[in-house]
């Protein structure tokens, strides 16, 4: 018993180490550059599956429509018992020949018991003018769905690239929050430890205790932005929100690697945008709607035939000579002639929808146009911003030092030390600000000349 019970407990044990062990792997942290980042996306986003879905079912509508145009091939059997056979009238003539009135009609029955029919039949659409234009509109709209694909990955790379870059900057702030504290925190204590002797004024010591408080307070704040940044991109990414996630790039690429040279608003060919794209498949449908309406005047023709054997007998012998074939083929040609002016009104409605279509791409072109020249301003403008702000952190770092030197050394006053201390934090929140309107301007600029996604 004893043994038994060891066996048990071990192998209990095992089980719970195995759990602990799969648990774990469940919930290891996945490391994600940008590019992975939206290559994640792009396979468990599921706002961009469902496009990719539209697309698939796109294509089977497609593929429905052309086999509608091969031959349709239908076998069937029926099988009957005349339980009562049906009683037919016929006319009173007919009596002389069997020896009754000839004035009264006479009832007779005709059939047998049994029936049965089993038979084969053929389709063949030889001209459609409906089928025709048809499988090319469907070809169109699978076009179409590869191209609002497209259309979709770039607004998930913007969506993700985005969210990716917003935690990269909050953690970043982060960082300098907790340099700053630590700045103040030294240089709280030191001033208290002054106060003790005589050297400061509490004054000084409670100004730098609400300069403390409110920088942790200020990261408090933040690191709860940085929980629902990270969310936001997780969700983005079609990403299991509970899992960890690390990400592997880092600001300095876009610190160092801007170049506001590479901005170039003149040579945008709207055909690279995706909006772009779609509108033109757009057209391409209605130019064949408009199409198909006009070619329904047209005939249509239609070849069919059929082949089958009849059984008819009073017994079910089905063995004997009692099945009867008969076949046929024929031709139905439809031509229509007059339909109360339907099919003139829906050219004209067709009509009326590629016109809008057109202006639509005007439209959309002078909106692309607007939109690059917008972002490339907005892209420039940032980039200097950013420099600025570089530039004035450096000052404000240089003004800190000096100062704090200054007050060191007991010929500074606690108000220039709070007064500097407040601009360089004034001028590292401006610049992270501005790095962020960089990566936003930077992302929008792609978008708008369809750089963002090659």
């Amino acid at each position: 018993m004893n043994t038994k019970k060891t066996m048990l407990i071990a192998i209990a044990l095992l089980c719970v180490g195995q759990l602990k062990v799969y648990s774990q792997a469940d919930t290891a942290t996945k490391q994600f550059s940008l590019p992975a980042a939206i290559d994640y996306a792009l396979k468990h986003n599921n706002t961009y599956l469902n496009v990719e879905n539209d697309a698939q079912y796109n294509n089977y509508k497609k593929k429905e429509l052309v086999a509608q145009g091969l031959p349709q091939i239908n076998g069937t059997a029926d099988f009957r018992d005349n339980v009562l056979l049906p009683t037919s009238l016929l006319p009173g003539a007919f009596g002389a020949l069997i020896g009754a009135p000839t004035n009264q009609p006479i009832p007779v029955k005709f059939g047998v018991q049994y029936n049965a029919t089993a038979s084969a039949s053929a389709s063949q659409l030889i001209f459609s003018s409906d089928y025709m234009v048809g499988v090319k509109a469907a070809k169109g709209l699978v076009d179409l769905s590869q191209k609002n694909i497209l259309r979709s990955k770039v607004e998930t790379a913007q969506s993700v690239s985005k969210a990716y870059y917003g935690v990269l900057i909050y953690r970043e702030r982060i960082k300098i929050l907790q340099l700053n504290i630590d700045r103040v925190k030294s240089l709280k204590d030191n001033t208290s430890a002054l106060n003790k002797n005589g050297f400061a004024e509490l004054i000084d010591v409670q100004r730098l205790e609400v300069n403390y408080n409110n920088l942790v307070t200020e990261k408090e704040k933040t690191l709860r932005l940085v929980e629902v940044s990270e969310l936001m991109l997780k969700f983005q990414m079609g990403y299991d929100l509970r899992a960890n996630i690390e990400l592997t790039d880092n600001l300095s690429k876009i610190e160092n690697g801007q170049d506001a040279q590479n901005v170039n608003a003149d040579q945008v060919d709207p055909n690279n945008r995706p909006e772009y794209m779609v509108l033109q498949a757009q057209q391409k449908l209605n130019e064949l709607d408009l199409k198909r309406y006009r070619m329904s005047y047209l005939p249509s023709l239609n070849a069919y035939g059929l082949v089958a054997e009849q059984f008819q007998k009073s017994t079910l012998d089905f063995a004997s000579k009692s099945w009867f074939p008969f076949a046929y083929v024929g031709l139905t040609l439809n031509v229509p002639i007059f339909d109360g002016l339907q099919k003139n009104w829906r050219v004209q409605e067709a009509k009326v929808t590629l016109l809008k279509t057109q202006n639509s791409l005007t439209q959309l072109k002078q909106s692309i146009d607007l939109e690059v020249q917008s972002t490339t301003a907005n892209y420039k403008n940032a980039l200097v911003s950013l420099q600025t702000q570089k530039r004035n952190i450096e000052l404000a770092r240089n003004v800190y030092e000096v100062t704090k030197q200054k007050y060191d050394q007991g010929i500074g006053s606690s108000i220039d030390m709070n007064t500097t201390e407040n601009d360089l934090r004034t001028a590292e929140t401006n610049y992270f600000n501005s790095l962020y309107d960089l990566i936003i301007a930077k992302i929008d600029y792609q978008k708008a000349t369809g750089t963002l996604v090659k």
